[in-house]
C-alpha cells in the first residue's frame, strides 16, 4: 500500500529508505567466480568475504580501496551533565585534537592513506536533557540527515563513520533501548546512564515505537548525522564500515525501518562492552577487529580499512590456478 504524502520531514527519508539500492549482482557472481579460482582459494578465510562484499557494493568484480574516508560526527548533549564527569567543552578540545592530527585516529587513518574529516555539529547548542524533551525537532533531525549525507560529497570509495560528544553514551544507549527493548542494564553498566535510559524512555512512551522518532527524540546530531551519511553511501555505491557502539546505534535505526538498509555496512570491530555485542547481534555484524578499542570516534573503523584494502589487493592481485599452472 502506497502512504499517502504528509508533507513532514521525514517523508524524504522514508522514501529514501524504501528506495535504497541493490547491490551489484553481475559483479557479485564475477567475484565470487573468479575468488574460487586463485591459487589459495579458501585459505584466506573470511577476506574472501570481504573482497566479494566490497566488488558488490562498489559495483566492481575487481574491488580497490584507493580513496577511504573517516567521518567523525561531533555534537553535544544537556544530559551530559548527569552522566560524566567532563565537562561539555571536552568535545570541542576532541575535534581540535582531530584537526591537529593528534588523535589515535590520525594515525590510523595515516597509515591507510585515508582521508579524515571532522563535522562540527553546532558544538555550543547541545541538544537539550533527552529525560524532559525530544532532542530535535524533526525538521532539525532531517535536515541534520541531510547534513550528514554531504559528508560524502567529495567522493570516497570506502566510507569509515565515527562519533565524538561527551554523554553519548548514554543517548546511544536509550536510543538501543527504544529499538531493540530490553532493560537500561543491557544497553549500559553505569548506573547514571541506566537511570537517564529509564526517566527518557519513560518521557517518550510510545512515541519512540517509530525508528525516525526515537532518533529525533533521543539521538541527538551526530547520531542523524551518521544515518545521513550512511544512507548517502549507499546511493553512491559507497561500502561503509561502522566504528564503535554510537555508530552502529545510528546505523541501527536504518535496520529497524529496512533490514536490508545496511547490507552495505560491515562492522569494524567489537568494542568489547555487553551492549555493543547485543546491537551488533540484532544487526547480523559480525566484527572484523576484536582489539578491545573502547573509543568511539572511528579508530576501529580506521584500523580496518587496511584490511579490507588487504582483501581487495589478494583478490585482485593474486594469481588463478590456471596462470600458475596449477591443477
Amino acid at each position: 500500500m502506497t502512504r499517502p504524502p504528509s508533507g513532514l520531514p521525514f517523508d524524504d527519508i522514508r522514501d529514501l529508505i524504501a528506495g535504497l539500492p541493490a547491490g551489484d549482482d553481475v559483479a557479485t557472481v564475477t567475484a565470487a567466480a573468479h575468488a574460487g579460482e586463485l591459487v589459495d582459494v579458501g585459505g584466506l578465510g573470511r577476506l574472501e568475504e570481504i573482497a566479494v562484499w566490497l566488488a558488490r557494493w562498489q559495483a566492481n568484480p575487481k574491488p580497490a580501496v584507493e580513496r577511504p574516508l573517516v567521518a567523525i560526527f561531533a555534537a553535544n548533549h544537556q544530559v551530559a551533565s548527569r552522566v560524566s564527569d567532563l565537562p561539555q567543552a571536552r568535545t570541542r578540545q576532541m575535534v581540535e585534537l582531530f584537526a591537529a592530527g593528534g588523535a589515535a585516529v590520525n594515525q590510523f587513518a595515516l597509515a591507510a592513506n585515508a582521508g579524515l574529516k571532522v563535522f562540527d555539529l553546532a558544538l555550543d547548542m547541545p541538544v537539550p536533557d533527552i529525560t524532559g524533551a525530544d532532542a530535535l525537532s524533526e525538521q532539525a533531525c532531517a535536515a541534520t540527515m541531510a547534513f550528514g549525507m554531504e559528508a560524502i560529497a567529495g567522493g570516497a570509495d570506502l566510507l569509515c563513520v565515527g562519533a565524538a560528544g561527551v554523554g553519548n553514551g548514554a543517548v546511544a544507549a536509550a536510543l538501543a533501548a527504544a529499538l531493540f527493548g530490553g532493560e537500561a542494564s543491557d544497553w549500559t553498566s553505569d548506573p547514571r546512564e541506566q537511570a537517564v535510559v529509564e526517566e527518557a524512555l519513560a518521557f517518550h512512551g510510545t512515541a519512540l515505537r517509530d525508528p525516525l522518532e526515537a532518533l529525533r527524540r533521543l539521538g541527538g546530531r551526530e547520531l542523524a548525522a551518521i544515518a545521513g551519511a550512511i544512507l548517502a553511501a549507499r546511493y553512491q555505491r559507497i561500502p561503509v564500515l561502522l566504528d564503535g557502539f554510537v555508530a552502529s546505534t545510528a546505523a541501527a535505526v536504518l535496520h529497524r525501518q529496512d533490514k536490508g538498509s545496511l547490507d552495505h555496512c560491515l562492522a569494524a570491530h567489537r568494542s568489547g562492552s555487553v551492549a555493543h555485542d547485543i546491537l551488533l547481534e540484532a544487526l547480523g555484524k559480525e566484527p572484523l577487529l576484536d582489539l578491545g578499542l573502547a573509543l568511539e570516534d572511528g579508530t576501529g573503523a580506521a584500523l580496518a580499512i587496511s584490511l579490507v584494502k588487504s582483501a581487495a589487493a589478494a583478490h585482485s592481485g593474486m594469481a588463478t590456478r590456471t596462470q600458475a599452472g596449477l591443477d
